[in-house]
């Protein structure tokens, strides 16, 4: 699995003017002082997202050549093409998006709404059988309020999780965005019951300042009882 990059050395800041706010201002200086926002430029990563998944692999061997693999909410693609990458040519990767999405070379990509009726059909029938694994980048639109945004990303969690335990073989794996606070009670105790070995996990690639966490479980049990 290719390396996550390093950090840059020189800062560079944006002047005031040409109708640019200071949140914009700011936003555009920290793009341009991000080595992770440069590499996944220098590297034709579609987004700097990217290193998340190289890193959350490195510290938890998610990826081995040959895997089916689903990515749920997948544009702009950038875990995709990771994935594609990883899988190798006899690997099999789908990536759904209610969004159109670029074609990714190496992977189907789906226009679809993974929770509507047909769309696990359509995985499954991409994938010539069940997914070794489903990944999960996908994030509500925030409200600023801690509690709200919470609820919204741990529903969205919660969904993902029931098209997971619908798509995966035994012995599979999940990975999915939360915000700190990670799993509730009721989230972690099922995911805790359906797979062996469940953990938070911080990747370097996510921002210090992001509220951003992943949950990833592995060795799927079959949904067991």
């Amino acid at each position: 699995m290719t390396k996550a990059p390093k950090g840059r050395g020189v800062s560079v800041r944006v002047r005031a003017g040409a109708g640019r706010s200071v949140q914009s201002r700011r936003w555009l200086e920290r793009q341009l002082n991000d080595p992770y926002v440069a590499e996944a430029k220098a590297r034709g990563f579609r987004s700097r997202a990217a290193f998340k998944l190289i890193e959350l692999d490195g510290k938890c061997g998610l990826l081995r050549q040959g895997m089916r693999v689903v990515d749920l909410g997948a544009a702009p693609g950038g875990w995709t093409q990771v994935a594609v990458q990883a899988a190798g040519p006899k690997g099999q990767v789908v990536a759904l998006d209610i969004l159109p999405m670029d074609p990714v070379p190496g992977a189907t990509v789906l226009q679809a709404d993974f929770t509507e009726p047909g769309a696990e059909e359509a995985v499954r029938a991409a994938l010539q059988g069940q997914a070794d694994i489903v990944l999960s980048d996908m994030a509500p639109n925030t409200t600023g309020h801690g509690a709200t945004d919470h609820i919204r990303i741990l529903a969205l969690a919660e969904t993902a999780l029931e098209a997971a335990s619908a798509m995966l073989a035994p012995g599979g794996a999940f990975v999915c965005k939360l915000f700190q606070g990670g799993a509730d009670k009721t989230l972690l105790e099922r995911l805790k019951r359906d797979f062996a070995k469940v953990r938070h996990v911080k990747p370097p690639a996510s921002r210090k300042e992001s509220r951003e966490i992943y949950v990833v479980a592995q060795g799927f049990r079959g949904g067991a009882a």
